[in-house]
């Protein structure tokens, strides 16, 4: 299922199409297209789509790469036969060359390509350019801690979004600095007196706080569930992997208003939207009591451009779900074992919850939230839970050894099913959590026997063995091949999660395979593709910097900001969900359907379950990186 496919603008409202129609959205890149960089068609192509502006031919990662590791890229050429390369120094001097490799036709992209390699080059320094007839790539860095600022951006992130408190210029820059959103103060009494009707049920809850979801304001307990798992993850990573270190994540190193409080910073970020779906829980003596409330935002569609705290619209709670209370239970069992060490009654409050949720659900399995749900918010409509009764299972046994819990993870039809748990034509997802399960089954101790724990692990690498192996069969790298070629909506979370899965296998196992392959995929995300786009702002010479915001609208209102360093953008999405791309990518490679406009949201959206895998992945890379140095 599409990322966000259930919030396509069919129901978006009148203030985005008004937007569109007065043309606020035209300073994007042209539309991409399957030829060459010059917008001619590359020979031995296949129905050429619209023309692109990509820059140079030569595609590399912006970024840079590892002194030790691999590095690759991709040369879009008519020719058959193979090409020259130099690798240029920033003064202009010749290092290292080669000759390409001739790769055929990509099918992602219809662009005739070839690949080259220079692995072999291990100095350090800014500045390097690849150049091929005549043609030069954007520079790059080969070097070590390539991705120690993208880690702290990536999840600085989650900061700039926070509801209900005021962000702060001295953590974020004057530019990004605002008031707090939907507090006390706001309109409505924002987030803290908010109305629940339904089925007799009439009550008023305070449902403040947590991360606003994307684009819009709302806020959304299924993908705040897979979102703040991703972050308590990261951390436990460095808890559970051998050589791993915690520091760059603990007190006082990220930009978090709690630092100095003694708890790791990732872990007061993941507070945050933990103290609001926590809220979310339907209280005791209600109907439905210890479900979880499916979502909450403005009862119409929040005008474009707004800043939080000039949201004048009402807010509403909508139904309790199933779904939703499954991830309530998953992440509030998490965070019961990773706040024991750090506050005992707060981590006992948080498995209470879990436990709670879990019975709510077992009790009501098929309270569903509606697809056709999209007024004033997304749907994220889900009738699928068995993904989420199984992670919920997994994290409550995982922090309670409980046989109960054991019981119910080994008895899911999903347990040992690789196809179920990391589908190959799609990834993790918001309504695809059962691998969240069984990454941890396969990393965290538990009360599991070794050949349980074993078959758990054999599964996790199996499906790592299929990403990379997609990875080695593309000319751009990319772990990602979706059913039938067609990128989906957030394309680049399903890259990320996939690189998630390859991480995780590399720790378990020291394959240089799997790190190489999410490395790879790094390449992919940060430049290395058909479109010569960086899809992180702040990085790389041709970053995305318009994606789809309510308040990080520069292109919109010279007066806002542009969106904050390390912010993702969603990426090619061949449904083209959107009038702005239906309009200017229409005929498009898979690949190449992205735009960096503003109203193009369904390729050009950020949110925080993108953000949260870019987060874990630049942590894991940069952490890497240190490992080697730590060794004896």
């Amino acid at each position: 299922m599409a990322e966000h496919v259930e919030r396509i603008p069919r129901a978006l409202g009148a203030a985005i199409a008004t937007a569109v129609a007065a043309g606020l959205a035209l300073g994007a890149l042209a539309a991409p297209a399957a030829g060459a960089a010059d917008g001619r068609t590359a020979q031995g192509a296949e129905k050429p789509g619209p023309k692109a502006h990509t820059g140079s031919p030569v595609r590399v990662n912006q970024v840079g790469y590892p002194a030790h590791g691999p590095k690759k890229g991709t040369v879009v050429t008519g020719a058959t036969r193979p090409l020259t390369w130099t690798l240029k120094a920033a003064d202009g001097t010749e290092r290292a060359g080669g000759v390409t490799t001739p790769a055929g036709v990509d099918p992602s992209s219809r662009q005739r390509v070839q690949t080259f390699d220079f692995s072999k080059v291990t100095d350090a320094g800014e500045g390097y350019t690849i150049t091929i007839g005549g043609q030069k790539s954007e520079p790059f860095t080969i070097g070590d801690h390539l991705y120690g600022a993208l880690r702290d951006d990536s999840l600085a992130y989650f900061y700039h979004n926070r509801s209900g408190i005021k962000i702060d210029k001295d953590l974020v820059g004057a530019r990004h600095a605002r008031p707090a959103g939907h507090d006390k103060a706001a309109a409505h009494g924002g987030d803290t007196d908010v109305p629940f009707r339904w089925h007799g049920s009439d009550y008023r809850r305070n449902v403040s706080g947590g991360w606003y979801d994307a684009g819009d304001q709302g806020k959304y307990v299924v993908n705040g569930g897979i979102s703040v798992a991703q972050l308590m993850s990261a951390y436990e990573r460095t808890r559970t992997t051998q050589g791993a270190s915690g520091d760059a994540l603990s007190d006082g190193k990220l930009r978090v208003p709690e630092r100095g409080n003694g708890v790791p910073d990732i872990l007061d970020e993941a507070r945050w939207e933990m103290d609001f779906l926590m809220r979310m829980q339907v209280p005791q003596g209600k109907p439905y009591a210890g479900m979880a409330f499916h979502k909450m935002h403005d009862k119409k569609w929040t005008g474009f451009p707004t800043r939080p705290d000039q949201d004048k619209q009402p807010r509403v709670l909508r139904p309790p779900s199933t779904a939703a209370t499954l991830n309530l239970a998953a992440a509030a069992a998490q965070c019961a074992r990773l706040f024991q060490p750090y506050d005992p009654d707060y981590a006992a409050r948080c498995l209470e919850t879990a436990r709670t949720a879990w019975a709510a659900a077992k009790k009501h399995p098929k309270m569903f939230a509606s697809d056709k749900d999209s007024i004033g918010g997304g749907a994220y409509g889900d009738r699928h839970v068995g993904d989420e009764f199984y992670w919920a299972a997994a994290e409550l046994f995982l922090t309670t050894g409980e046989d109960t819990y054991r019981t119910a993870v080994l008895r899911s039809p999903l347990h040992g099913d690789v196809d179920a748990l990391f589908p190959r034509g799609g990834a993790l997802s918001w309504s695809a959590t059962a691998g969240l399960g069984a990454l941890d089954l396969a990393t965290v101790p538990s009360k599991l026997d070794r050949e349980q724990r074993a078959a758990v692990r054999a599964t996790v690498t199996k499906a790592a063995d299929r990403y990379a192996s997609d990875s080695a069969k593309s000319a751009y790298g990319v772990p990602y091949a979706p059913k039938g070629g067609k990128y989906e909506w957030g394309s680049n979370s399903q890259v990320l999660n996939n690189m998630v899965v390859l991480a995780t296998a590399d720790g378990l196992t020291g394959e240089p395979r799997y790190r190489d392959a999410v490395r790879r995929g790094m390449d992919y995300l940060l430049g290395g593709n058909p479109l010569n786009q960086s899809y992180v702002t702040g990085y790389g010479e041709r970053d995305s910097h318009r994606q789809h915001h309510r308040f990080w609208a520069h292109q919109i209102d010279a007066k806002l900001p542009s969106p904050a360093r390390g912010s993702l953008a969603g990426g090619p999405n061949s449904g083209l969900e959107d009038p702005v791309s239906a309009k200017k990518l229409k005929g498009c490679a898979p690949a190449m359907c992205y735009t960096d406009d503003i109203m193009a949201f369904s390729t050009n959206e950020i949110t925080i379950n993108w953000n949260a895998p870019l987060a874990w992945v630049s942590s894991y890379l940069d952490d890497v990186e240190h490992m080697s140095e730590r060794r004896p």
